[in-house]
């Protein structure tokens, strides 16, 4: 086996704000461009805070989903009530079930997501023979800064074969 693992977890919901992507679905550098440009502007301009100060816990989520035939991109929290949500937010609901988790460390949460996004759909996924990814979102979950180092997992949803 691989460097992942199958977890069942509960179902949950993210409080995301978003930004479509517009680069191909196989362009990686274009769509890692267009992730970190949106990153940084809600980072500046005090959006992520914004969602942070709802937040239940530390996680901060890098949420990918289609909808409406387009590829979106989000930053998110678990919150604490979805009274919360912020007007411009999106609601997501990740449903209860099994989940390939690939878990690494990077110098930047940029560098984590790029990481992650790589080894799980570029390596795991397609090792996972036991399993199939069906769509609906999947996250990055930065989950810790300590000494210069981001760490985090991938929860991609699964469905046995």
């Amino acid at each position: 086996m691989g460097n992942y693992t199958l977890e069942e977890k509960e179902s949950f919901t993210v409080i995301g704000l978003g930004t479509e992507l517009t680069s191909d679905y196989t362009d990686f550098a274009g769509i890692n461009k267009e992730k970190s440009s949106f990153w940084h502007a809600v980072s500046e301009d005090g959006r992520l805070e914004t969602l942070k100060s709802i937040a239940a816990n530390d996680y901060i989520f890098a949420v990918n989903e289609a909808v409406n035939n387009k590829m979106m991109h989000y930053a998110g929290v678990m919150p604490e009530s979805l009274d919360q949500t912020p007007e411009d937010a999106r609601v997501i609901h990740f449903p209860k079930g099994e989940y390939l988790v690939v878990k690494g460390e990077e110098q930047t949460a940029d560098e984590l997501h790029i990481t992650l996004t790589g080894a799980a759909f570029g390596q795991a996924l397609p090792e996972a023979k036991e399993v199939d990814y069906v769509g609906g979102p999947n996250a990055m979950v930065e989950m810790e800064q300590r000494d210069g180092v981001v760490s985090g997992e991938m929860w991609i949803p699964v469905v046995r074969k």
